[in-house]
């Protein structure tokens, strides 16, 4: 039976970009609208229209209807209306309604792209989620899992879903962070189909649970035809994922990044997390070596403190000497000390083109072995300095036509 009352979204002084709804199911009456909004002046009929026409989509004839609106876009608004009706627990399914697409034909991400930077948004606060992409991050998550209170994961669903579908990620690869188990794998129907580029799965600690996600990941493309690929980034957080960083970083060939999370690995093993981080090094060289071994990329943890930009650049560069190419940021001003500390460095550069030229010229005169001077240069030393060069152009270091320039 269906409830009588529902609500959704966030209420409050100190809330914006968001709004309040509460649905009241009547018998007769129509459809009675009460809307409070800051913008009410400028906004207020597009809200009443933009609330009926969903009203209709959901078929509800007879509702009162309690808006608090703190700035909310179309696309939030859209959401926390159907997030109130599926409350509701209608007898009759509820059909998503879909805001407009932004970029009706993207440009699908691929296995190779710089993943240098990732920044967390919470699924749930569409406040920081709307012009998060102005801070250049490699990649942005709309995260349903930690930052999202278990009362609110069915609403932060669907506000990850149309954010998916309307933002504009200025390039940025678009990342999800699901749920664990079960609950992670109802929210892969409400990303699969709307266009997310690679999908984070947290706590991982065997092959079989990648594998899991992966087969759910590619039965949902087939029903509903999306035909680019979907990557994985499995995080290892325990003892148990450290010691199988391996099989799951090698458990599906959409894996292309295997990540660290030091919070909850730390918390594992029954100590404390600390900068200078001597408590984790077993694990970070075991995910490192774990994730070269799969022909992935190895990604850091997140640095806890927003403030201290010396320690950050320390823990940078210390995760590239350590065999790192990327790092979580949960605050966007850690995006350009994350990109300036995994760059490569003058010496590193110019080392590299030599190299790199060197190998090039050795392939055209069809000789089989390369030389720098006096010195061989093995297969692996041109696979790691052709890796550098990619990085110096994505840190703006060198452009594509570096070798025309001399």
């Amino acid at each position: 039976m269906s409830k009588q009352k529902a609500s959704a979204g966030r209420r409050g002084p100190d809330v914006r970009s968001d709004m309040f709804i509460e649905l009241t199911l009547t018998d007769s009456g129509g459809v009675t609208l009460d809307i409070q909004s800051k913008v009410k002046t400028l906004y207020g009929d597009s809200i009443e229209q933009l609330i009926r026409k969903g009203l209709a989509h959901f078929g509800l004839e007879h509702v009162n209807v309690i808006i608090e609106d703190a700035g909310a876009l179309p696309f939030v608004q859209m959401a926390r209306l159907e997030a109130a009706v599926r409350r509701l627990e209608l007898d009759t399914p509820v059909e998503p309604w879909l805001p407009n697409a932004f970029d009706t034909s993207p440009e699908p991400s691929s296995r190779q792209r710089p993943r240098r930077s990732r920044l967390y948004l919470p699924g749930n606060e569409p406040k920081f989620m709307i012009n998060a992409a102005i801070h250049k991050p490699d990649g942005l998550i709309l995260d349903l899992e930690d930052s999202v209170a278990p009362a609110e994961k069915d609403a932060a669903r669907i506000l990850v879903r149309n954010a998916l579908i309307h933002l504009d990620f200025m390039g940025a690869e678009k990342m999800v962070r699901v749920n664990q188990g079960d609950r992670g794998l109802v929210d892969l129907e409400f990303i699969v189909p709307y266009g997310v580029d690679l999908i984070l799965l947290p706590k991982m600690e065997t092959a079989d649970q990648v594998a899991e996600f992966d087969t759910r990941i590619h039965e949902l493309r087939n029903e509903v035809g999306v035909d680019h690929d979907i990557w994985l980034m499995p995080i290892v957080e325990s003892a148990k994922g450290a010691w199988n960083a391996f099989p799951i970083a090698a458990a599906a060939e959409t894996v292309v990044a295997l990540a660290i999370g030091l919070e909850d690995y730390t918390a594992d093993i029954g100590v404390q997390r600390t900068n200078e981080g001597k408590e984790s090094i077993w694990a970070r060289h075991q995910l490192v070596n774990g994730a070269r071994a799969a022909n992935v990329t190895p990604i850091d943890t997140v640095f806890s403190d927003v403030n201290d930009m010396d320690a950050l650049l320390e823990s940078v560069v210390e995760a590239k000497a350590l065999g790192f190419e990327g790092k979580g940021c949960i605050h966007p001003r850690q995006i350009p000390i994350v990109h300036q500390g995994f760059a490569p460095t003058d010496d590193e550069v110019e080392k590299a083109k030599r190299i790199v030229l060197a190998f090039e010229e050795a392939e055209r005169q069809g000789l089989g072995v390369v030389s720098l001077g006096s010195k061989m240069i093995d297969p692996p030393v041109v696979k790691r300095a052709l890796r550098t060069v990619d990085a110096a152009i994505q840190a703006g270091l060198l452009t594509a036509d570096w070798r025309e320039q001399g």
